[in-house]
């Protein structure tokens, strides 16, 4: 299991992470280090909005953020399946690039077909929040569940994009030349 303390204290923003201190469950550490496999260290719960910070090495060995994940089910409005809410923990780099999902908990009465299969996580990964999310289009219907597909592809892109509008820069006007 990758540590989630650096040695030391580290002071990035409004956070402190101390070496012995760690408010990481191990399921939360495992789903992260799935969203993030190059990551060396990941912060306890952020508030407002709530979120993990995901630091890694840069090129000289100092660890710097490398990305966020976040809970849909932390975001507001709440976006709801067929029989509830999903949760399905997002990583995001930090130029708005998925790193991927993991859906950690639903209701929905077919998530072993549908919500639950690789094939419906798996096509996340690489994707730009500024993409359609568009079941059918652009997002693959792995099964017939449309009502579970559809909401937990949309708590994904809200949500997302919820979080990349209060935590990530905008675009540099040279990169969107």
């Amino acid at each position: 299991m990758r540590a989630t303390l650096s040695l030391g204290a580290m002071i990035l923003g409004a956070s402190v992470i101390v070496a012995g201190q760690s408010s990481l469950d191990g399921r939360t550490e495992v789903q992260l280090e799935r969203l993030f496999p190059n990551a060396t260290t990941f912060s306890p719960k952020q508030t407002a909005p709530p979120h993990y910070k995901v630091f890694g090495p840069d090129g000289s060995g100092h660890q710097i953020l490398v990305g966020v994940a976040f809970w849909t089910t932390e975001i507001e409005p709440l976006e709801r399946g067929y029989d509830g809410p999903i949760k399905i923990l997002v990583g995001m780099n930090l130029q708005g690039i998925l790193t991927g999902v993991v859906v950690s908990e639903h209701h929905e009465p077919y998530g072993y077909f549908s919500v639950d299969r690789k094939q419906f996580a798996a096509q996340f990964a690489g994707k730009d929040i500024r993409d359609p999310f568009q079941v059918g289009s652009d997002i693959e219907a792995v099964s017939r569940a449309s009502i579970s597909i559809a909401s937990a592809t949309r708590a994904i892109r809200n949500s997302a994009r919820r979080m990349a509008r209060q935590l990530l820069a905008p675009p540099s006007d040279a990169t969107n030349k």
